[in-house]
């Protein structure tokens, strides 16, 4: 898998790139956060729950207002591989999607161990962070595709018949990779996805929300970024559903006022595409982050998904600074999130100074051993 020259980077341009790491990620958690306590409740239910209005504030989740869920666990997984995926390439040997599945399974040991095992060195600081080894529901698909070493491929992917949005929301960061080409970045996600999730339109929603992330990075508008993401669907097989969901939801922005109703139609029958559908929308009409992330999560069908996955596009949008600052005071994990997101920007921006030929951080390689 080739990529592209880097970006010049100069100070502002690192900048700007950083808080929209940190934006994205922290997006992603929050909207988990604010979904969490209603994911798996009907429009109903949440009413009952929470009011009229449906829920419009972090509530508390597994014991704790602002918690998160496996969606951000593993989202931070992605990152960590993509650290070491990006460190490899100056070693000759490299293919990312086994550097993401290694960090995968590192996420799966958190849902088995009590905690951390401090012998294995060659998990670096990521699977050391205690927070982490807490079960917070992680579908079956999940614990199946990385329940035993064998990575799933394109051609011997793991349950393949698993629509579920859960690889999409876990290919947010794919999209922060903003030196490779966009057609790389759907096939880095595509490849990454089919490790648990096997049907076609769970992939190719998870290649699309990717390189919807991918242009919002690089500067571009939502609207843009969809449309960027339609012509490079149009050539994979499958695409159908996916592109489908991704004009209706462009289609549904026209269609009057917001509300639960149209977000619902979105949703469809809680598949992938019907999150990323609902993401897109709510990321297009909502008047504000907030009002945005609160339309995503109130809906009958799998509101932690949609609310990750629209965070993640406001704050790859605009940057962290964005992100209702009441709601990142609460969130769970939000220094190890933080941590992560810069390290990430510094690999990206500056990874010759941590490993290069130069010189290298004796500390950067005991956080991200190349080894594992």
């Amino acid at each position: 898998m080739g990529t592209t020259s880097g970006a010049v980077w100069g100070r502002t341009e690192q900048q700007d790139f950083r808080s929209r790491v940190r934006g994205t990620l922290l997006g992603v958690a929050v909207g988990d956060a604010l979904g969490a306590p209603v994911h798996g409740l009907d429009l109903e239910g949440i009413r009952k729950a929470h009011g009229s209005e449906g829920i419009v504030d972090l509530a508390p989740a597994y014991g704790r207002r602002g918690a998160v869920t496996h969606f951000t666990q593993l989202m931070l997984f992605s990152v960590d591989g993509l650290i070491r995926a990006q460190m490899r390439r100056d070693t000759g040997v490299w293919h990312p999607p086994t550097d993401l599945h290694r960090a995968y399974l590192r996420w799966a040991a958190t849902q088995r161990d009590w905690g951390p095992d401090e012998r294995r060195e060659e998990d670096g600081w990521l699977a050391r962070e205690e927070w982490l080894y807490a079960r917070r529901d992680p579908t079956r698909a999940l614990l199946v595709g990385f329940g035993d070493a064998v990575m799933g491929t394109l051609d011997a992917p793991k349950n393949p018949t698993e629509a579920g949005p859960e690889a999409a929301v876990r290919s947010a960061p794919f999209g922060l990779l903003v030196g490779w080409e966009p057609q790389l970045v759907v096939r880095l996600a595509v490849e990454c996805a089919v490790q648990s999730h096997g049907h076609p339109t769970a992939c190719l929603a998870a290649g699309a929300y990717a390189v919807i992330v991918h242009a919002l990075a690089r500067g571009d508008g939502l609207d843009e970024a969809v449309r960027k993401a339609l012509a490079l669907l149009a050539v994979r097989p499958g695409h159908q559903p996916v592109s489908d969901a991704l004009r209706h939801a462009l289609g549904a922005v026209r269609q009057g006022s917001p509300g639960p109703a149209r977000v619902e139609e979105l949703a469809g029958e809680g598949t992938a595409e019907g999150a990323l559908a609902v993401s897109v929308y709510c990321a297009l009409v909502g008047k504000d982050v907030r009002h945005g992330l609160c339309l995503a999560v109130n809906q009958s069908g799998p509101s932690g998904a949609a609310g990750a996955l629209t965070g993640g596009l406001f704050g790859a949008l605009y940057g962290e600074t964005a992100l209702p600052p009441a709601w990142l005071a609460e969130l769970e994990g939000r220094p190890t999130l933080l941590v992560l997101a810069d390290d990430f920007a510094m690999e990206l921006t500056q990874g010759p100074a941590l490993h290069g030929p130069t010189g290298s951080s004796p500390g950067w390689l005991a956080r991200y051993p190349r080894g594992a």
